[in-house]
């Protein structure tokens, strides 16, 4: 498990494959952006887009689906506090083939011991490397926790582990 102290400025994550469908992008924008270029393709032809376009909050949904499946498992994250600079650059499409590329811009300690704050910046690029939309995270990592609780126990002197009722400490026994 990666803990805010293992996070490493400059560390950059590639990550992410999801294929987007033109059944997806209709359904996205019925519940939640009817506007004609996301729902009707000849609607999509009229408009600026040239043709059926998934909802930026529809790419910022699959950017999401793709950080839960490739990047929390291993992370001790705890949400996020939000998003800064978020562009939708080009149009997502159906066909089109999304990943990730995101690097840790900065880390800052949080206000709670337990916490810190990750900003990391992230491009979401189609199957062409074409960057479709840019955003830096503002990521809740937890800390390490200290060695005692790992084991059950409390530290109760310099280097000696009090056992509580039910704890196992490592070579006893």
């Amino acid at each position: 498990m990666k803990y805010f102290e293992d996070v490493q400025v400059g560390e950059t994550m590639r990550f992410g494959r999801y294929e987007v469908t033109r059944e997806e992008i209709v359904e996205y924008a019925r519940q939640f952006d009817p506007q004609p270029f996301h729902l009707d393709e000849e609607a999509g032809r009229q408009s600026l887009f040239g043709g059926l376009v998934a909802s930026g909050w529809h790419t910022g949904a699959m950017f999401i689906r793709m950080i839960c499946d490739g990047m929390i498992p291993d992370n001790a994250t705890a949400g996020a506090k939000g998003f800064d600079d978020l562009r939708w650059i080009k149009p997502v499409r159906p066909g089109d083939v999304l990943s990730v590329e995101s690097v840790v811009r900065e880390k800052v300690e949080g206000r709670r011991p337990d916490l810190g704050t990750v900003k990391v910046e992230s491009r979401i690029s189609n199957q062409r490397g074409e960057v479709v939309m840019s955003l830096v995270s503002l990521v809740l990592y937890r800390r390490r926790p200290a060695a005692a609780s790992r084991i059950g126990g409390q530290i109760d002197q310099p280097g000696r582990i009090r056992s509580e009722p039910g704890a196992t400490t490592p070579g006893a026994g």
